[in-house]
């Protein structure tokens, strides 16, 4: 299953745009928002990790995302815990180097794998398995 959910929002005279797709195969989801999250395009965000609550496994790819703030990182942080709530794993792939600091000093990778590829989360899901 594919599917992508784009979300334009007008900030001021500048348009934010988050395009979110979500694939399903049968091991894990997989939640790959593009573009910025922050507080123009978080509520869009926080939908999409609503409707995931129920994934046994959900692999976030931020590695198209090219900026987080306060918002995103607290819509990110809430829907983990929703679906962790329900006994779901979650791991978060993330290559870009500022998103990675900004993750690794709020202290968000003791919550959740960060890995930077997408092989390294997919074995992170499934670690507590072995």
């Amino acid at each position: 299953m594919k599917s992508s959910f784009p979300c334009n929002v007008l900030a001021g005279n500048i348009a934010a745009v988050l395009d979110i797709q979500i694939e399903s195969n049968d091991a894990y989801t997989l939640c790959r928002p593009k573009g910025e999250l922050d507080a123009y395009t978080v509520a869009q965000f926080r939908e999409s990790l609503n409707e995931l609550v129920d994934c046994s496994a959900l692999l976030i790819d931020l590695s198209e995302v090219p900026f987080m703030d306060s918002a995103g990182l607290g819509a990110l942080i809430g829907g983990i815990r929703k679906i962790r709530d329900n006994d779901g794993r979650v791991a978060v792939v993330c290559s870009r180097p500022t998103l990675t600091r900004l993750l690794h000093t709020t202290g968000f990778d003791r919550i959740v794998p960060v890995t930077e590829s997408m092989q390294d989360g997919v074995d992170a899901l499934f670690a507590e398995e072995s």
